[in-house]
């Protein structure tokens, strides 16, 4: 049974991470918020008004990327403490003044890039020719110019990222994560607790149907209270993309946040639209499974999460699962299972379960530091997936931080969760290997697609036909309210379910629960990247070692190549439906297995 949160401070040391890997102390970091600011002074005194020669340009970017290297620590460091704990009003306060300096600090400086943008292409190009480590930073310049504004109006946009742009991502935060209490719920006389991780990693995953079902029901029931605050701040955010987009003089929101990404509209189509029409039908499939395994008297959207087998499924203690992924993923090499120990050794990883935690997992990775990693542990095999998933962009980051500049390492939203995703197929093959128990093989199996392929391929993909939706109605002028939130998101799921499963009420409310919509157009890339995932997993499995020294040459091109060509260099081309249908059909393969197993299954008990 799920228990209640603890306080930040009651949980145990060793399950948190440890940011003096960035900072020994806050007075370090401290010294360093003044010598960024004090770094920007002089650039502003030394290059302001001269950036006119390609020696001066060189000069100047040099200087600026290493304010730029200060405010990504200083940043990283005040932000990831709050993110373990949003009930903390000091490492709060501390976060905003911090994010203010620098905000401010990137207002002043905003002049570098528009001073080199006004020069000759044949300055900018000079200049790119002399350049160490800025060469990408100034062909992006370049890339940027038809969408540049005036240098003062580029000094307030910049001027504003902080307390404006981010204003609704930290107001989303605020309710879910600080404001947002939940009361226990009661089943059959029992009183069970609930929280926001607590249902999210406890609860959609609970075999009795009852308490499940009513833990979905109360947790809706709470989140609506909160909707109308939600979407407004969500509405703030869809709306200043608009904004900034015909500024810049993009033809649409798309266009603008594709732009960045370095991605094509058709690519970002394609990902939705042949998912939904292609994978619907296994996934229905596998829907019918859970409710017949399970005898429910339907398939109802709360059910979803429910494994296959969850009476096999074994627990997993945070020492136990460092033999799992070390020996997982070996065959990336030795390097890479040294970075693995070294990250439990060194705490980079925070499974600490505490209130005011945030939700899901992410890895950051702030240049020339460690990797840190935050998950919730639930003692679970899910859990080691999903740690496996993090350090998987740990590794990525390793790698291209150590071979490229610091402003070569910012690598295309469409391409990053692929190296994460990859490392999760790479665990369930490992896992393949070691058993041919019926039983076993099917539980892998049901990880892969319960985990690793609905996350990615279903959940996430949910959310990108929903944000989809969201865009048009904002491209075409409009606002959007809960009730339109809610009604696209029903909607959305259930183009997707069909009548295989019952989109229950507070289904329509998943739109409240991720924070990627505050990111762009970031959602479908967790397929994106898992169809270049499963197609490198298929090469090592089929071509070994040259397979495995290519993806290590991805791994460390970091941004210097755009989506396209970081696959081509791993052998994909992902301008076909190739790689992605060919994905579709072996997640179908899958759950053909899964089918067949679970019948030999059921054949011999009889």
């Amino acid at each position: 049974m799920a228990e209640e949160l603890k306080s930040r401070k009651e949980v145990a040391e060793e399950l948190t991470w440890d940011l003096s890997h960035i900072y020994a102390s806050e007075e370090d970091m401290l010294r360093d918020a003044e010598k960024m600011e004090k770094l920007a002074q002089e650039i502003v005194e030394k290059y302001r008004g001269r950036l006119d020669t390609p020696e001066q340009i060189e000069a100047c970017v040099t200087d600026y990327r290493k304010v730029y290297e200060l405010m990504t620590l200083t940043g990283s460091y005040c932000d990831l403490a709050v993110s373990v704990d949003y009930y903390d009003n000091y490492n709060q306060e501390r976060n905003g003044r911090i994010g203010r300096q620098i905000a401010r600090l990137q207002s002043s400086l905003s002049f570098v890039k528009s001073e080199i943008m006004e020069q000759e292409e044949e300055i900018i190009h000079r200049a790119i020719a002399i350049s160490d480590g800025n060469r990408y930073f100034l062909e992006n310049i370049l890339r940027d110019k038809a969408h540049r504004l005036h240098p003062e109006a580029e000094r307030v946009v910049s001027a504003l990222s902080q307390s404006i742009y981010s204003a609704p991502y930290e107001i989303y935060n605020i309710a879910k994560l600080a404001d947002m209490k939940f009361d226990p719920f009661t089943v059959d006389g029992k009183e069970y607790p609930l929280g926001y991780t607590l249902f999210e990693d406890d609860y959609e995953y609970e075999p009795d149907t009852g308490v499940r079902r009513a833990a979905f029901a109360a947790f809706s029931k709470k989140i609506k209270e909160y909707e109308n605050v939600t979407a407004a701040a969500y509405n703030t955010n869809v709306q200043t993309e608009k904004t900034l987009s015909g500024l810049r003089g993009f033809d649409s929101v798309f266009d603008y946040l594709l732009f960045d990404q370095k991605v094509s509209r058709e690519l970002y189509d394609r990902q939705i639209d042949l998912i939904t029409e292609k994978l619907a039908p296994h996934m229905r499939r596998y829907a019918k499974l859970i409710q017949k395994v399970h005898g429910l008297d339907k398939m109802t959207f709360a059910d979803l999460k429910l494994p296959v087998d969850p009476d096999y499924a074994p627990a997993v203690t945070i020492e136990g699962s460092r033999e799992y992924i070390e020996k997982g993923l070996a065959i990336l090499g030795e390097d890479y299972v040294k970075m693995v120990r070294t990250a439990y050794e060194e705490r980079w990883v925070d499974f600490a379960q505490n209130k005011g935690k945030s939700t899901g997992g992410f890895c950051a990775s702030p240049y020339g530091k460690n990797s840190f990693i935050l998950l919730t542990w639930n003692n679970k095999m899910s859990d080691v997936f999903t740690l496996a998933h993090e350090l998987g962009h740990a590794g990525h980051f390793k790698s291209c931080n150590a071979s490229q500049s610091i402003f070569d390492t910012e690598v295309s939203t469409y391409f990053v969760e692929a190296p994460s995703t990859m490392n999760e197929l790479l665990m369930a093959h490992y896992l393949l290997k070691t058993s041919q128990d019926t039983r076993f093989r099917r539980w892998v199996l049901t990880c892969m697609i319960g985990n690793t392929y609905y996350h990615n391929f279903v959940t996430h993909l949910m959310e990108a036909a929903y944000q989809r939706e969201v865009y048009k109605l904002v491209d075409a002028g409009e606002s959007v309210q809960a009730e339109t939130l809610s009604g696209i998101m029903r909607d959305t799921l259930q183009k997707f379910w069909g009548d295989a499963v019952e989109i229950n009420d507070g289904a329509e409310l998943t739109w409240m629960r991720q924070p990627h919509y505050y990111m762009g157009l970031y959602s479908y890339t967790y397929s994106a990247g898992l169809t270049v995932a499963t197609q490198m997993c298929k090469r090592i499995e089929n071509e070994g070692e040259q397979a495995i020294e290519d993806w290590k040459k991805v791994l460390a091109a970091g941004s210097t190549l755009d989506p396209v060509g970081l696959a081509a260099l791993a052998g994909i081309d992902i301008t076909t439906d190739a790689p992605l249908l060919d994905t579709i059909e072996t997640i179908g393969g899958m759950i053909d297995e899964i089918c067949r197993l679970t019948e030999e299954l059921e054949q011999g008990r009889g």
